[in-house]
Parts: C-alpha cells; structure tokens; sequence
C-alpha cells in the first residue's frame, strides 16, 4: 500500500524518535544530536528502578502491592505499573524509567492492536517487564507493531474519527491522524525524559 503523503513526515519523525530512543537505552553508539556518535552502554536494572526522589511511581513485583499514593499495579504477570484510579495523584508522581518505557510500550502495543488487530486488549492484558533487557525489547516489539499498524492505513482512514479504538485516551473523538501525532509526542518527550534520567543517573557519586 503507497504510504498517504501526510502520514509520511510523521512516521519519518517516528521512526527518528525511535531510533534515537533505541540507541540512547542499549548502545553501543548513539547520535549526540549533531551527528556525532557518542559510545553509550546498555541501560542497566539499577538505572531502570532508579527513584531519584522520594514517593516515585515506578514497575514493582505484583506480591509487594502499589507504591506510594498507588492505588493498583496495571498489567499481567509477576510485576505491575503503578497507577491509581481517577482522580489521579496531584501532583503527578514523578516516575522511573521503568514506569515511562512500560507506559510507551503498553500505549504503542494497545494501539496498534485498536487499529489493525483484535481491538480487545486493555492495559489488564499487557506484561509489564522487571528488568531492563526485558524492557527494552518490550518497546522494540511495541514501536514496530505500531508502525506496521500505520502502514495498513490509508487517506480515509487518517481523517477518520475513531477509527483506532484505544480505551485509555481520546481515540473515539478523534480523527487517526490526530492520534498518530499524539503518539509521536508521547515517544519524543517520554524518550528525552528518559534519556535524561539515564544522564542524571550517571552523574550521581558513586
């Protein structure tokens, strides 16, 4: 299928995003923006748990219950998400990379599956990962599922409304097009979010 020409520049900045992301998390280079190759290693467990702070969400085994002000562990399997029902915490906990990569993979995966799949699975039905390795395959599986649902799609599709029927956001109000901007958004700051922990957590004294 030919590609619509306004789906084009966003999934070239997609797939940038990701690659930049990808790169940052296991190495063994990465683009420092200017396009120098930097050398970076694999992110390590103890980056991916890192609470720089007090009281932070992060992804916890399932038998040690929600952190704090966490009302539940979204996911399936032995770890969970942390996350509370509406109202939500304000303000916002400040979150783990464990906690953001879970969240990217989790929305990219449902995604996809809203758009081109069952469109049945919810946040109950996806596996939160406990390690880093794990972690980032997890986002590798979840970015290209979702780049293969946006090569299915067509014009029509972009401008209709609800036609990803994603649960947890505003999927059925809004045209497709719209929804694969907001994905873009949520990979570029999310990724720089993280990418960042990763430099803080290299700057501590150790």
């Amino acid at each position: 299928m030919t590609i619509p020409s306004r789906l084009s520049p966003l999934l070239e900045q997609f797939d940038f995003a990701r690659r930049r992301l990808s790169d940052r998390m296991a190495g063994p280079v990465m683009d420092s923006g200017d396009g120098t190759e930097t050398k970076v290693g694999p992110m390590t467990d103890e980056e991916y748990f890192w609470e720089p702070v007090p009281g932070c969400w992060s992804v916890r085994r399932r038998v040690d219950g929600p952190g704090p002000r966490a009302t539940l562990l979204a996911g399936t399997g032995d770890w969970g998400r942390d996350t509370a029902s509406y109202p939500h915490p304000w303000p916002p906990p400040f979150t783990t990379i464990a906690w953001r990569l879970s969240h990217l993979s989790e929305m990219m995966t449902l995604r996809a599956d809203h758009t081109a799949g069952s469109r049945a699975l919810t946040r109950d039905d996806y596996p939160v990962s406990g390690d880093s390795a794990a972690a980032v395959a997890a986002f590798e599986a979840a970015a290209s599922a979702w780049r293969k649902a946006l090569l299915s799609v067509d014009d029509a599709a972009l401008d209709t409304v609800g036609y990803c029927t994603y649960p947890h956001g505003s999927d059925p109000e809004e045209p497709f097009l719209d929804i694969v901007w907001w994905v873009n958004q949520e990979l570029l700051h999310h990724g720089a979010e993280i990418a960042l922990l990763r430099d803080l957590h290299r700057a501590q004294p150790h």
